[in-house]
């Protein structure tokens, strides 16, 4: 099962990944991921992507898709893969489709976890963490049993993260609306796109996520 995953910031898409790789025995390819390891490691391509961000340089498309080629000749890719975080806008989607056909590994869906802009908000703008156990809380959707008490260890020290305000959170999603939903017309006209509804149990969505990829 070769798999791009979509989702917006907070539609639940690294919860659901995790489930997949499970599922079908496959990794889960971050790119992020690639990135710190290739650099740790000091691959060629690794010193080139360290390279550019040293300079404050994004890292190019092709330093990317470098990494992606030669993490899909690792053998745990074998029954497929799941791409998180690449590709994020149309041309990225492009030069992936010709990487893939050269290496004779056609993705077989791109899987949209769909959630609705004020869904997405309250989930992001909500979050509170413990400071001493990190267990995380949504104010609006699974706050602690007693406000400002964990449940788990008792600790007063809840925390709402500062960059979990509107305005960044606000930014991110537009960024994600200008440059990555467009890949979910691009997918569903390759008649490639499976959209998931993700509100609800973690459980439910799983299921319907499992009942759609079996019909490919």
């Amino acid at each position: 099962m070769r798999i791009v995953l979509l989702g917006a910031p907070g539609s639940g898409k690294g919860t659901q990944a995790q489930r997949l790789t499970k599922l079908y025995n496959i990794p889960q390819i971050s790119t992020g991921d690639l990135l710190r390891a290739a650099v740790s490691t000091g691959t060629e391509l690794g010193k080139q992507a360290k390279q550019a961000m040293d300079a404050g340089n994004l890292v190019s498309d092709e330093i990317v898709l470098g990494m992606i080629r030669e993490r899909l000749q690792a053998s745990d890719t074998e029954n497929g893969f799941i791409l998180d975080g690449f590709p994020r806008n149309l041309s990225q989607a492009d030069s992936l489709d010709k990487l893939l056909a050269e290496l004779g590994q056609p993705l077989d869906t791109g899987l949209l976890i769909d959630v609705d802009f004020d869904i997405l908000m309250k989930r992001l703008t909500g979050r509170l963490s413990c400071k001493q156990c990190s267990t995380v809380y949504n104010r609006y959707f699974s706050p602690p049993k007693v406000d400002g008490v964990c449940d788990v260890c008792g600790s007063t020290e809840l925390y709402h993260r500062a960059d979990d305000n509107e305005e960044t959170i606000g930014n991110r999603l537009e960024v994600y609306e200008k440059n990555t939903a467009p890949l979910i017309d691009y997918y569903d006209k390759q008649n490639k796109l499976i959209r998931i509804n993700g509100v609800g149990e973690m459980e439910d969505i799983s299921r319907a996520m499992q009942a759609e990829l079996a019909k490919l």
